[in-house]
């Protein structure tokens, strides 16, 4: 679950850099890197969205209360 959780919070993070570009900018990072190509480019919003649900979920996960021995 470790891995899903580190893919997803990388898409996000390039999803909010993408919003800073277009908002600073005026420059969509995932249409320049889709080349235009409005399938791919709608393939990877859908994937950025669902990994920020996926990140909204786990907000409401309790953290692991496991102890550490020295």
């Amino acid at each position: 679950m470790k891995y899903i959780q580190k893919i997803c919070l990388v898409l996000t993070l390039i999803g909010a850099f993408n919003w800073g570009l277009i908002g600073l900018f005026d420059f969509n990072l995932v249409t320049w890197i889709t080349r235009g190509l409005n399938v791919f480019s709608r393939i990877i919003y859908v994937l950025i969205a669902i990994c920020a649900v996926i990140n909204s979920l786990l907000l409401f996960t309790p953290l692991s209360t496991k102890k550490e021995v020295y």
